[in-house]
């Protein structure tokens, strides 16, 4: 008997994968208020470089990170295919922008391997783990390591 084959489809989740570069990341739908076409932005002083700056989203003021840069990846041109997606990030709202959204995709926990060990830690923050499907590796983001400063800021 397969007694473990239900209790697998039951946490099954969702994500949602997008591109920067040639690399496939994804994150929690949930965790995903909505994804919307690139608007400019305007820059704050003193923020990192990898903060694009601050848009108006219906009155409330965004912060939008360019993830390309917070990951230390090529930053990519901006294009018609750019988008910002909006997501909860703890308590806050955030803009990410991304090259361009792929796909919704449905994973089991069974799915996602954890990131190999290759020597340093510094953006083991920022990857929850890693999925293998269809011939694609993608890398899915921990949203919480993405504004580890903020959180001192607050304290």
């Amino acid at each position: 008997m397969h007694e473990s084959a239900p209790k697998t489809s039951n946490d099954r989740r969702e994500l949602i994968s997008f591109c920067i570069g040639d690399q496939e990341f994804a994150v929690n739908i949930m965790s995903v208020r909505e994804i919307r076409g690139w608007s400019p932005a305007t820059p704050l002083p003193q923020t990192p470089p990898y903060m694009r700056g601050v848009i108006n989203l219906r009155g409330a003021v965004l912060p939008i990170m360019d993830l390309a840069a917070r990951l230390e990846l090529p930053v990519s041109e901006l294009s018609v295919r750019s988008v910002i997606i909006v997501v909860n990030v703890g308590e806050r709202l955030l803009g990410l922008l991304v090259d361009a959204v792929s796909d919704i995709i449905s994973i089991t926990q069974d799915m996602v391997q954890p990131p190999p060990d290759i020597g340093y830690d510094r953006g083991s923050s920022f990857i929850r783990g890693l999925i293998s499907m269809e011939g694609r590796m993608i890398s899915e983001i921990a949203l919480e390591g993405l504004l580890p400063e903020l959180d001192l800021i607050a304290a």
